[in-house]
């Protein structure tokens, strides 16, 4: 019964270093290393084009990693997920770094950040307080004339795109 009991334990010890074993990720361009998850935090470290990096978690765009010039949040859009692909000097390099797709012969682009998992809609919470700081950047018309005259923007009228067929 003892032995049953460590086996188990060395089981659980096994399989829990398996699913907390983190990725790894290459960096896309040259980028900051930064304290927070936010654009304006401070910067401890610069990651080049090309260096390797290992992600410990996801927040919305940002990535935490943990790279041999230093640890912090670094944009997700910076990093791809694994070991970069040499490239053939062909415009599909380019491709992929622009997309994140390689291979397929079909040009995609992409642009913003990856949506939320299944896990972190599941998580996801009410918040009175950032309700009402997101409120608080509403303005009402008169407000937006005064700050588009201060900063010299005329308006420009355009035709709405047509009816999708």
């Amino acid at each position: 019964m003892k032995t049953m009991r460590w086996l188990l334990a060395l089981a659980a010890l096994l399989l829990s270093g398996a699913l907390h074993a983190a990725e790894t990720g290459t960096a896309l361009k040259s980028d900051d290393i930064r304290t927070e998850p936010f654009r304006d935090a401070k910067s401890v470290a610069k990651l080049a084009t090309g260096d390797k990096v290992e992600i410990i978690k996801k927040d919305g765009g940002w990535y935490q990693v943990k790279s041999a010039k230093g640890r912090g949040w670094v944009r997700m859009l910076s990093i791809r997920k694994g070991d970069a692909r040499k490239s053939s000097g062909s415009a599909s390099g380019l491709l992929a770094l622009g997309s994140g797709r390689a291979g397929t012969g079909k040009v995609v682009a992409t642009t913003g950040i990856r949506g939320l998992n299944e896990e972190e809609l599941k998580a996801a919470k009410f918040d009175e307080a950032e309700l009402k700081r997101a409120e608080s950047y509403a303005t009402n018309k008169s407000a937006a004339a005064k700050f588009a005259a201060a900063g010299k923007l005329a308006a420009r009228s355009f035709d709405y795109l047509p009816a999708p067929k």
